[in-house]
């Protein structure tokens, strides 16, 4: 699938790794940076959905989307696994179930830009297979666009270019992702209400956020593998 990421905050606080081991499948190690796991929100529009060798479907192709994430590696391969998406699409958020077994979620979503060119974003979870989830939040880049150094808290946030799922039957599946390295600039951002941790059972700690802005990534998404049916080599 090919997708573009717009106007996109990230949001992300260090917590304990030991509080995430409980909610994180055990056959996925949890990553952590400076011996510190971390929790992360991305906000963002999605638009120019489609399989890669297709035209993007009028009215079913954009939608905003926000997940919670958090960092893990399997053999030498550092990827992202996610605890909860919500999307502003129901047919979205049913393809994505069944096809790469990510707690999608159905959510009442907008994302607006104000005068100044603040984005005012809102997502209200509707889906009743998830707990209540909201997130309300403002937010404005704030500098220019500065790609993250490999070794630096924010490499290890961004650069991961896989995602890891568990289905039904507790299998591990591998989705890989490419795009250009992220384009990111400093934020400033205001959180009005934010459950969407809380929602899947991570308390977030009282520190302000690490902040970043992305106005744009294109970004192409393979289908899901089991890593029980590749050969070792192709785990790496």
């Amino acid at each position: 699938m090919a997708q573009r990421w717009t106007d996109l905050l990230f949001a992300h606080w260090p917590v304990d790794a030991a509080a995430l081991r409980e909610i994180v499948p055990a056959s996925l190690p949890i990553d952590t940076f400076e011996n510190r796991a971390w929790i992360s929100i991305a906000a963002f529009y999605l638009s120019h959905l489609r399989a890669r060798w297709l035209p993007a479907l009028p009215l079913v192709s954009e939608f905003p989307e926000v997940n919670v994430r958090t960092y893990v590696t399997l053999g030498d391969k550092p990827g992202v696994y996610f605890f909860s998406l919500d999307a502003g699409s129901a047919l979205a958020v049913t393809a994505a179930r069944a096809t790469y077994f990510l707690p999608y979620f159905r959510a009442n979503m907008s994302i607006r830009a104000a005068a100044d060119g603040t984005l005012q974003y809102r997502s209200r979870r509707t889906d009743p297979r998830g707990e209540p989830a909201e997130l309300g939040v403002h937010y404005r880049p704030t500098g220019p666009i500065n790609r993250a150094k490999p070794g630096s808290v924010d490499h290890f946030l961004t650069e991961r270019y896989c995602l890891y799922a568990v289905d039904h039957a507790l299998r591990v599946r591998r989705a890989e992702i490419h795009h250009r390295p992220w384009p990111l600039q400093p934020a400033d951002a205001e959180l009005e209400v934010n459950t969407m941790a809380s929602a899947a059972g991570i308390s977030l700690p009282t520190t302000a956020p690490r902040l970043s802005f992305a106005s744009r990534l294109d970004v192409v998404v393979w289908a899901p593998v089991r890593l029980d049916e590749i050969s070792p080599q192709a785990t790496r």
